[in-house]
């Protein structure tokens, strides 16, 4: 047996079936979700002691919200065009 880390297989040669896939890239936009509202967050907690670091938080933020929508787009094709 193959060791796994956090759900996952640590080789990427095992072969999945499409639900599997779809399991995975749900979890994936959870997490992605998570950190975005967690860099936020620690964005508006830095902005008056340390300018610099809630710049780099938010930059952070930004590449989570870039994932999620990318995430989004796969899992709910046009979903959010028709929202905005």
């Amino acid at each position: 047996m193959r060791a796994s880390y956090r759900g996952y297989v640590v080789s990427m040669t095992d072969v999945v079936d499409s639900d599997e896939l779809l399991r995975r890239m749900h979890r994936a936009r959870a997490c992605a979700a998570q950190e975005e509202r967690n860099w936020h967050t620690r964005s508006g907690e830095l902005r008056g002691s340390d300018p610099e670091a809630a710049r780099e938080a938010a930059v952070r933020a930004v590449a989570y919200e870039t994932v999620l929508r990318v995430l989004d787009e796969i899992l709910t094709p046009g979903r959010r065009a028709e929202g905005t």
